[in-house]
């Protein structure tokens, strides 16, 4: 069986030990000022939400996650602001869901509707 689209989450902090630390205690101390709406949605303070990993498991699609550092490394010259989703179309990334949207997603039920309405293919039925 083909799945479907590969999506690239990419979140808008670094991938190290110590930008993870600092990363959580910033979520913890101050959450009005955190960066990261992909992030804040999807994961509490330390753990990924067990309904998003669910979600994600269902999903017809092969859905890959990338730290900021990761997603400039991967895609140098792709001008896009973190956090995104990508969709990958013909080997190259196009936005599914540009920061603008995960700043208006109150939760992950708005997270999760938004995924499936603009990144994956309409149900041919």
């Amino acid at each position: 069986m083909t799945r479907g689209p590969t999506l690239i989450f990419v979140y808008n902090a670094d991938g190290g030990l110590f930008d993870r630390l600092s990363d959580a205690a910033h979520k913890i101390l101050s959450p009005a000022t955190y960066q990261c709406d992909l992030c804040r949605i999807t994961h509490g303070w330390f753990n990924e939400r067990s309904a998003w990993s669910a979600f994600i498991r269902a999903l017809d699609a092969d859905c890959q996650f990338l730290h900021r550092d990761g997603y400039r490394r991967r895609f140098p010259d792709l001008a896009v602001r973190p956090p995104v989703v990508l969709r990958l179309v013909d080997g190259r990334p196009e936005v599914c869901v540009a920061a603008e949207d995960l700043a208006r997603c109150n939760d992950l039920d708005a997270l999760m509707r938004l995924i499936e309405g603009r990144c994956l293919p309409a149900d041919p039925r």
